[in-house]
């Protein structure tokens, strides 16, 4: 089995103990729909398109398995290191990687490494992009504009 196929299993399993179904068909729609544009920017920006879905696939589990946001980068980084490591599926060096990323993505307005800014704008096309009836956050509009010019949209 792929490294990112085993890591989605092991998020799928930790997501199917939301009880509320809504909220269990929103975070899998958004980790999900965040990894896939992990992976489309990575192709773009020479960067590796596995670390960086796998990235996106941690990088809210903390939020949705506590139920709160409150520090959950620098929490959810915590946790990533530890699934990873239960895993075994990565090197010492790409599990740094996933975790800066996942520390970082949700500082919008500072500027990280290449894979750190990645996730960040990955999880800003999802929030954007996902539902284009709501209003892109003020901390997000940078970063959005930027985007699509980055995509020619």
């Amino acid at each position: 089995m792929g490294r990112l196929k085993e890591l989605r299993k092991y998020v799928n399993k930790e997501l199917c103990g939301i009880k509320d179904e809504d909220d269990r068909i929103s975070a899998v729609n958004h980790l999900y729909g965040v990894s896939l544009a992990a992976a489309i920017l990575a192709r773009k920006r020479g960067l590796d398109p596995e670390i960086a879905a796998m990235s996106a696939m941690l990088h809210d589990l903390y939020a949705y398995k506590s139920g709160s946001y409150d520090d959950h980068a620098h929490k959810g980084a915590d946790l990533a290191r530890e699934i990873l490591g239960e895993l075994k599926i990565t090197n010492d060096e790409e599990t740094d990687t996933i975790c800066s990323a996942i520390y970082h993505h949700d500082d919008k307005y500072a500027t990280d490494s290449p894979m750190d800014e990645l996730l960040k704008d990955a999880d800003v096309m999802h929030h954007t992009l996902n539902d284009t009836s709501k209003a892109i956050k003020e901390k997000e509009q940078v970063r959005y504009d930027k985007l699509c010019e980055e995509l020619g949209i």
